[in-house]
C-alpha cells in the first residue's frame, strides 16, 4: 500500500481539481493501489530431480500485474536461501546441478512479484537428482519435449506455435501435426490423462474444421485465434500439401488411437474423417499433370509452381494421396511424379549405400517427416528399402562428423546431426554440403530407430555433457554451434515433434503400428508399387542395426498378462530370448535356441507375477551377437 503521507497529499490535490480532473486522478489514485498490492505466495510446488537437473512446477500466486517468479535454492539442508533466477509468464523452471547423478539434495522456495513488490515464500520443497538408464533418458527427453506442445500450444486452437521466439498467435501446420502424435504418446505413456488428451484433440480438430482451407488444404501457417491464413512467403497464403499431409499422418494416428465408444472419442474420429475426405489432392495436380504440387493459393494460383519430384521430406504426400478415400490421384503419380527424372543414385558414402539423391543424403529431416507415422521397414519400392536408406543416411551424416574436415568444435561420434534449423545467423539448412558447425539436436535423436546406440550416445553426450547450455523447460534447445560459441533459446515445432515420435517408434513402435493400421493405407502401398523387403544389410553378426525388435505395450500394466514381441528375421539364425530383472537376475526365458526363417515374427511374454520395476529382455545369436530392450511394469 502507499505511505499514508502519500495518500493525504493525493487527496488533497484532488480536492482541488474540477470534476473531470477529480475522476481522473481518482481512477489513477487506485491503480497505483492495485499496482502496488502484494501477490500471494505461489502454491502447490513440485521440484523433481533428474541426472543433472531439477525441474520446478507450480501454481501462480494471486493477484493483479503479476509479472514473474523469483526461486530461491537451499545447498544446506535449508538453513540458507540464495537468489537462484527470475522467470517471467512461466510457471516452470529448471535448476541445472551438473552432478550426473549424484543424489545430490536441494531445497527450493518460490516467490510471485509484481511491481515494486514480492510475496511472502512458498512452501519449501525437496528434490534429490539420481542416476539414470538408457530409457529413463529417453522419457526424460520425450516428456519435456512433449511440454511444448502441451504447455505452449496456442490457447485458443490447441496448435503448435511455430517457434517460442517469434509471433505467439502464428501456429504451424505441419508442426501441429507432429504435435498431435506427441499427445499420443503423452496418452499412452500416463503424461496427460486420455480425457484430457481427447479434450485437447477436440479443440484441434474443431478448429481446423473451421480454419481457412483451399481445397480442403491447410496453409503453412495460421492466426491461432482465427484461423485466417498468415502468408508463409510472398506468393504462400494458399493451401500448403506438404504441411497439411503432416497433419494428417498426425491425425490418421490419433484416429486409430482413439477408438473408445465413448461420445467425444466417436465425435473426435468422426471430425478426423470429414478433414481426412475433404482434402482434395486430385486439385493438386494442377489441371490434371502427372506430378502434385506444393502449392495452391486463389489470389497467386499456381505462381510458386513447386513440383513434388525427387528425395527429400514430402513421400508421405504421394501415399496419402493414392490413399484417399474421395479425392486420390492414381497411384502411378509416384513414379510419373515423385520418383521421376534424377531420383535414384548409386552415391555411397563410407561404404554405405544412399540409393537416391540429394547429395550426401540432404539435411537429416528428410529421414525424418514423412516417417513419423508411415513405417518403412521391411518394404520397397522400385528404389530402396527406406529403413536402409534412412538409416544409412544419418550414419552416413554421422561419419561426416566424426570425420570433421573443416575443423569444427565438438564434432565427434557423440556430437552429430545436421539439418535444418536456427543458426548464429538466422536459420539455415545444414548438411554435408552446406555446413558451418551448428548441430541440432533433433538430427540424432530423430534418427533413434535407424540408429539406437548412435542416437542414444548422442543423447547422453547432449544432456550430460552439454546439457548446461542447451537444455530448457522444452527439453533441448534447437541447435548449437561451438564453434561461434553460440547456443539458441528457440525451440522450433517441426523439430521438437520428431524427437518425441521418433523415439516412441524406436521404443514401441506406436506411431507406426497405428498409421499404418488406417484401412486406406496398405492398399494405397500396394498400388503405388511397394513390395515386402527384408534384405538390406551385408554384415552377418546380429547388431542393434540389423535385427530391430519392439516389445508393446510399453510400458505395460502387471494386470496385462502378457506382452508382445515383434521381430524381423533378415537371414535364417538361431535364437534365444531372456527376460532379465533390474540387477541382472533371469526371470523368464521367451524361447532358445530356436531356429527362424527370414521373416516377421510376434512372441507372447508372460509377466505375471513379476514385480512392477524395469526389465530387459536380450535376444542373441549363438555367435555371441545380442540386442536388448527396455520393459517397464507398472
Amino acid at each position: 500500500m502507499l505511505p499514508k503521507n502519500k495518500v493525504a497529499e493525493l487527496f488533497a490535490k484532488i480536492a482541488s481539481m474540477t470534476r473531470f480532473r477529480y475522476i481522473l486522478s481518482l481512477s489513477l489514485f487506485f491503480s497505483c493501489c492495485v499496482a502496488a498490492q502484494t501477490p500471494t505466495a505461489p502454491t502447490g510446488v513440485v521440484a523433481v530431480g533428474y541426472e543433472s537437473h531439477v525441474e520446478l512446477q507450480w501454481q501462480p500466486g494471486t493477484a493483479p500485474n503479476v509479472t514473474g517468479y523469483k526461486i530461491y535454492r537451499s545447498q544446506d539442508d535449508g538453513a540458507t536461501y540464495e537468489f537462484l533466477k527470475q522467470v517471467s509468464n512461466q510457471t516452470l523452471a529448471t535448476d541445472w546441478t551438473g552432478d550426473e547423478g549424484q543424489n545430490l539434495k536441494r531445497h527450493y522456495k518460490i516467490t510471485a512479484t509484481t511491481p515494486g513488490s514480492e510475496s511472502a515464500a512458498s512452501a519449501w520443497v525437496l528434490a534429490e537428482t539420481r542416476p539414470m538408464n538408457d530409457e529413463e533418458l529417453m522419457e526424460m527427453v520425450q516428456q519435456a519435449t512433449f511440454r511444448y506442445f502441451w504447455d505452449y500450444a496456442h490457447p485458443v486452437s490447441g496448435l503448435a506455435r511455430e517457434r517460442n521466439n517469434g509471433n505467439p498467435d502464428i501456429v504451424t501446420t505441419g508442426g501441429s501435426g507432429f504435435g498431435v502424435m506427441t499427445i499420443v504418446v503423452a496418452a499412452e505413456r500416463g503424461w496427460v490423462t486420455r480425457e484430457e488428451a481427447v479434450n485437447r484433440m477436440i479443440q484441434i480438430a474443431s478448429f481446423l474444421q473451421f480454419a481457412d482451407r483451399f481445397h480442403g488444404v491447410w496453409p503453412h501457417w495460421m492466426d491461432g485465434k482465427t484461423g485466417n491464413v498468415v502468408p508463409f512467403s510472398q506468393f504462400d497464403n494458399g493451401g500448403d500439401l506438404v504441411e497439411s499431409a503432416f497433419m494428417m499422418q498426425g491425425l490418421l494416428a490419433a484416429r486409430q488411437y482413439f477408438d473408445q465408444n465413448t461420445p467425444l472419442e466417436s465425435a473426435l474420429r468422426d471430425v478426423i474423417t470429414g478433414l481426412w475426405e475433404d482434402m482434395e489432392w486430385d486439385w493438386y495436380r494442377k489441371n490434371n499433370s502427372p506430378v502434385l504440387y506444393w502449392h495452391w493459393s486463389p489470389e497467386h494460383q499456381w505462381k510458386i509452381n513447386f513440383a513434388l519430384r525427387g528425395f527429400y521430406e514430402a513421400q508421405i504426400v504421394y501415399i496419402l494421396a493414392a490413399a484417399s478415400p474421395t479425392h486420390p490421384v492414381p497411384a502411378s503419380l509416384y513414379q510419373t511424379g515423385w520418383t521421376s527424372g534424377s531420383y535414384g543414385s548409386g552415391q555411397v558414402y563410407f561404404g554405405l549405400p544412399l540409393f537416391t539423391t540429394p547429395l550426401a543424403g540432404g539435411p537429416l529431416f528428410f529421414a525424418h517427416y514423412s516417417y513419423l507415422g508411415f513405417d518403412p521397414r521391411n518394404k520397397k519400392d522400385a528404389f530402396c528399402n527406406y529403413f536402409v536408406r534412412n538409416r544409412n543416411h544419418a550414419l552416413v551424416n554421422r561419419q561426416f562428423c566424426i570425420n570433421n574436415t573443416k575443423g569444427f568444435a565438438g564434432y565427434s561420434a557423440n556430437c552429430w546431426g545436421t539439418t535444418s534449423s536456427d543458426d548464429p545467423n538466422g536459420y539455415s539448412d545444414h548438411q554435408p554440403t552446406n555446413d558451418n558447425g551448428t548441430i541440432a539436436p533433433t538430427a540424432a535423436l530423430a534418427s533413434m530407430p535407424y540408429t539406437p546406440a548412435e542416437s542414444m550416445a548422442a543423447l547422453r553426450h547432449f544432456y550430460r555433457n552439454l546439457g548446461e547450455k542447451i537444455w530448457g523447460v522444452y527439453g533441448f534447445y534447437d541447435a548449437f554451434n561451438q564453434t561461434q560459441n553460440w547456443y539458441a533459446s528457440s525451440y522450433l515445432a517441426i523439430d521438437q515433434g520428431p524427437i518425441v515420435a521418433m523415439i516412441e517408434n524406436h521404443r514401441t513402435g506406436l506411431l507406426w503400428n497405428l498409421f499404418m493400421k488406417n484401412p486406406e493405407i496398405q492398399p494405397a502401398l500396394n498400388a503405388i508399387g511397394f513390395k515386402p523387403d527384408f534384405s538390406g544389410t551385408a554384415d552377418n553378426a546380429m547388431t542393434s542395426r540389423q535385427f530391430n525388435f519392439h516389445i508393446f505395450p510399453n510400458p505395460v500394466s502387471q494386470e496385462a498378462g502378457s506382452v508382445t514381441v515383434a521381430f524381423n528375421i533378415l537371414q535364417r539364425q538361431t535364437l534365444s530370448a531372456t527376460l532379465f530383472d533390474a540387477v541382472g537376475h533371469r526371470v523368464r526365458n521367451l524361447f532358445s535356441e530356436r531356429d527362424f526363417q527370414v521373416g516377421t515374427y510376434q512372441e507372447h511374454l508372460k509377466i505375471a507375477g513379476l514385480a512392477q520395476g524395469f526389465y530387459t529382455l536380450k535376444i542373441e545369436d549363438k555367435q555371441g551377437g545380442q540386442v536388448t530392450q527396455k520393459l517397464l511394469l507398472k
